[in-house]
């Protein structure tokens, strides 16, 4: 057990193998710690410190771009930490990304910022990731010359938006994008992939209490729902295009309702 935060830890997140074994926390502290893996014992490797409030969700890049995380804070900025691997770190910093303050934050797949150019037309890559916060709208940022800028404000939600998770590359052109709400819904938004395509939204369900988290299968295709409900399910979407309960778990026991 090692110990670096001086407050409650919101979230932690490993980074992908092939950048070592690194793992991020971050906490109500308002700080960011990088840990790494030596000899069987775990040491601080970085320690973040400019954010004004909590810091509420960390979420590493594909391993493509290299050692990048982006942090979401109660102060309504996202920072981008990023590292050569020299043990230089750099960081810039998203202010006002949301009003009032950001809950969540989730990278595109490198492959599906591949497939969809930028505004020019080029074909280019770039780097994408989704942000949710308490002023009840989801966000999607791109890097433009070196920057993070605003590409999509996408509205829907009527509370706050408390989780985003932008779903894996499984070899489609399109894109989807699930968030989850204190409005009790969770809504799918859904991208053909061309540049300045416009994203499309479907609630999958609306729940009994708020809904806390949304999380893809690795292949993109099933989504768990877990709120404030005491449950967690499932989602698949059928060949029709509706979303539908696949399993519905609830106290440590599990109900498959469709296959």
């Amino acid at each position: 057990m090692v110990k670096g935060h001086d407050g409650p830890v919101w979230q932690v997140a490993w980074a992908h193998p092939m950048c070592g074994n690194l793992l991020a926390s971050c906490s109500y502290d308002r700080k960011v710690l990088i840990w790494k893996e030596s000899g069987g014992q775990w040491n601080k490797l970085y320690e973040y410190a400019n954010h004004d409030s909590s810091v509420n969700s960390i979420s590493w890049a594909p391993h493509d771009y290299g050692l990048m995380l982006a942090c979401g804070s109660s102060d309504g900025a996202v920072s981008i930490i990023s590292s050569s691997g020299d043990g230089n770190w750099e960081s810039k910093k998203i202010t006002n990304a949301h009003t009032i303050g950001c809950n969540s934050v989730s990278w595109a797949s490198a492959v599906l910022s591949n497939s969809m150019p930028d505004q020019s037309g080029t074909g280019k890559a770039v780097k994408r990731f989704v942000t949710g916060g308490c002023d009840s709208l989801v966000k999607i940022w791109r890097e433009d010359d070196g920057q993070f800028v605003e590409e999509q404000k996408l509205e829907g939600h009527s509370d706050w938006v408390r989780d985003v998770a932008w779903a894996p590359s499984i070899g489609l052109p399109h894109q989807i994008i699930a968030s989850c709400s204190q409005d009790r819904r969770v809504i799918i938004w859904r991208n053909d992939g061309t540049a300045g395509a416009t994203w499309t939204s479907t609630v999958l369900h609306t729940f009994d209490d708020v809904v806390w988290h949304v999380s893809w299968s690795v292949t993109g295709n099933i989504l768990a729902v877990s709120g404030g409900d005491n449950k967690v399910s499932l989602w698949k979407e059928t060949l029709e295009g509706q979303w539908v309960c696949i399993s519905d778990v609830k106290k440590g026991k599990s109900a498959v309702l469709s296959s």
